[in-house]
């Protein structure tokens, strides 16, 4: 473990602490802070861009298609972070354009509703309806057939749990359905671990870092508005007896997030039940630094890493 966050972080740190606490606003505040902190972070070119619809599990859904080069590619669907609560497509433009950029892949960034007026497992259902879509019409954003899931954050845990949704339905001996096949999956420091865990890295990294312990369990009272759903494991991936049959994932941890324990461990489960899984951890960054593409040279790294691992995959 490093002992200090990276210099590079320290002014993106010091504009956070002139900012309120999300869980302080209200929901619409929180949203407009959000995308303005989102705001400073520089855009990258691609060969084309461009916003259509996709079907929801409810409706339909603003998605935007990054395309790094003409011609059929393979297909990466994107669901940005944000705790369920904020967030969005815009807020996440330059992670999908760097990952197009980078890996040669066309990324589909999907607007999947949000909680407290869609609590889990909106989300969920509507990033897994996408991913359908996309399996079944990869034409439409120019695809060549191979579809990967990725997100960082809570987008994470919904492509970890859209993939164990995935495998279920092939498993599932009551019904002949077949679930969208993935090729690969890419987690940025994935929200992952069960309620009922103390985790050591949410104690460390309570405050100051960002993502803190109090807005955390904001999100998750937004987001899990019924304790039905606690012991849900497409909730909470680290909850599942068995995660074999799982497609090949590419793990970013930071060494400086409350969320550093359960993402390691969830590349530690994945491994152990024999996932191929490349789990890269920085030691000194913080919760959400992939968004500081170019101004945190390890931030640049994380998504040259994650582009590695698609090239593989396709």
């Amino acid at each position: 473990m490093a002992d200090e966050v990276d210099p590079q972080l320290q002014p993106i740190l010091d504009m956070i602490e002139q900012t309120p606490n999300l869980e302080d606003v209200g929901v619409d505040a929180a949203r407009r802070q959000f995308d303005a902190v989102a705001d400073f972070t520089p855009d990258f070119d691609v060969h084309d861009q461009y916003d259509i619809t996709i079907p929801g599990a409810a409706g339909d859904l603003d998605a935007r298609v990054y395309q790094a080069q003409a011609g059929d590619q393979p297909v990466l669907a994107y669901f940005h972070g944000g705790g369920f609560v904020v967030g969005n497509i815009e807020t996440h433009d330059n992670i999908c354009q760097r990952l197009a950029q980078e890996s040669g892949w066309t990324v589909v960034s999907v607007d999947y509703r949000l909680a407290p007026e869609a609590p889990f497992p909106a989300s969920l259902e509507d990033a897994y309806a996408a991913v359908e879509w996309l399996t079944e019409n990869p034409e439409e954003v120019g695809g060549d057939g191979t579809l990967a899931v990725g997100g960082d954050s809570a987008g994470a845990n919904l492509s970890a749990g859209v993939s164990l949704m995935a495998r279920d339905v092939e498993r599932d001996v009551t019904t002949d359905e077949t679930g969208p096949e993935i090729a690969h999956q890419v987690l940025f420091y994935p929200v992952a671990g069960s309620p009922f865990e103390e985790y050591e890295s949410r104690e460390e990294n309570a405050e100051g870092y960002f993502l803190e312990r109090d807005t955390m369990e904001w999100f998750q009272d937004q987001y899990v508005q019924s304790p039905v759903h606690l012991r849900n494991e497409y909730l909470a991936p680290l909850l599942a007896d068995d995660l074999s049959g799982l497609p090949p994932a590419m793990v970013v941890t930071a060494g400086f997030d409350p969320l550093r324990d359960e993402g390691d461990a969830l590349a530690e489960a994945l491994a152990a039940d024999g996932v191929d899984v490349r789990h890269e951890r920085y030691d000194a960054m913080i919760h959400g630094f992939t968004s500081f593409l170019g101004l945190v040279d390890e931030a640049d790294d994380s998504v040259r890493v994650a582009a590695e691992e698609l090239e593989r995959a396709g």
